[in-house]
Parts: structure tokens; C-alpha cells; sequence
């Protein structure tokens, strides 16, 4: 639904310069009534046939800013919509057999030809299609790892000031020896143990 309210103010923008409107003029613009819709391809369940976005992030109170859209959910129809809900449902059950892969957009172009769903498309674009969808495959993966990174670092900084106020704190009981307590605290060399003790004061 966020994605939804950016996307509509962009196109309501590209409208209005394509039909060169003036939206600080005192006449009023011309503006097109939008319909928005969610093509959803899981299990239905329990869901609604709407959803706005105060009843997903308000508690259902009335917002200034409101988005409803409607969702479609896979039906007996024979609809493009419809090939379109069964192709990602195959394209999931694929990807969980063969990962991220061009075999498993492979399977699935096979197993919709053969339920004929989508078929005259995929048919005529299968090498455009396939190319896409490695592309966006591609995409997904570098964002998995982009974050996966931003965990790692996240977690070696943690594990740093941690082992650094430990540092601190040996330091302070007098204890242990800096080459001791340097075993303790394999982040920090021994040279930085000795910059500990002399901020400390030691």
C-alpha cells in the first residue's frame, strides 16, 4: 500500500505535465479517479477483498492520508490475471526444489505450458521473460547479501565494544598482566591495550 501511494502520486505527476496542468493555478485540475488492485498469490485464507492503509498501519482509525486498493486472489476464471496468480504459485514451488536458478524458471515454463497457462506468452517471449526474471533473481540475491553484511558488521562492532569495556574493566581490577588479557579480548592488539590504560589513566 506504501509502494502503491508513491507510485500514484508519481503517475498523477507525469499526468500533469503530460497534459499541462498548472497545480498552483486558482482553476481546478482535471484528474483521473484511480482504482488500485493487489494481485495476491498465496493461499487466501482469511483475507480480505480490501485493504487500506489505515487498517494496515492505523488500527483502522481514520487517517488524513488514506490508500485502499482491492485484492485478486486466484479464481476458476481463465483470465490473464488469473494464469498470471497460478504461474507465481508454480514459479514458488520451483524455486523452493531448485533455488534461485534458470532451471527452476525453466520447470516452470514448462509445467504452464502444459497446464496451458500463460502459454501463447511464454511461447512467443520465453527468452525475454527468462532474462527478466534471472535479472530480478540477480537483484534479490545481492540484496541478500547486502544485508547479510550489514548483520556481519553490525555484529563484529557489537562483539568489539563489548570485548573493549571487558578490556576496560580487567585493566581496572589490576589483575591481569596486558599480555593476559589480551587472550581474553582477541579484537583488541596489544598496543590498543596499552592506549586503554593510558586513557584510563593507569
Amino acid at each position: 500500500l506504501l509502494r502503491m501511494l508513491l507510485y500514484a502520486a508519481y503517475t498523477y505527476q507525469e499526468y500533469f505535465e503530460g497534459t499541462r496542468q498548472k497545480l498552483y493555478g486558482s482553476k481546478k485540475v482535471r484528474i483521473p479517479r484511480p482504482e488500485l488492485y493487489i494481485v495476491y498469490t498465496g493461499d487466501r485464507n482469511e483475507q480480505p477483498d480490501v485493504i487500506s492503509l489505515s487498517g494496515e498501519f492505523f488500527g483502522g482509525e481514520e487517517a488524513d492520508i488514506e490508500v485502499k486498493a482491492r485484492v485478486i486472489y486466484e479464481s476458476d476464471s481463465r483470465d490473464i490475471i488469473n494464469q498470471y496468480i497460478i504461474f507465481c504459485r508454480v514459479l514458488d514451488e520451483q524455486i523452493k526444489i531448485y533455488g534461485r536458478t534458470e532451471k527452476a524458471i525453466a520447470e516452470t515454463f514448462c509445467i504452464c505450458r502444459d497446464k496451458d497457462v500463460l502459454s501463447e506468452y511464454l511461447v512467443k517471449r520465453e527468452r525475454e521473460v527468462l532474462s527478466i526474471m534471472m535479472k530480478l533473481f540477480d537483484e534479490k540475491y545481492q540484496q541478500k547479501l547486502y544485508w547479510e553484511g550489514e548483520i556481519e558488521d553490525a555484529a563484529e562492532k557489537a562483539t568489539m565494544v563489548a570485548e573493549r569495556a571487558a578490556a576496560e574493566r580487567m585493566i581496572k581490577n589490576g589483575k591481569l598482566s596486558l599480555d593476559e588479557i589480551a587472550l581474553y579480548v582477541p579484537s583488541l592488539s596489544f598496543d590498543e591495550l596499552k592506549g586503554i590504560k593510558a586513557g584510563i589513566g593507569l
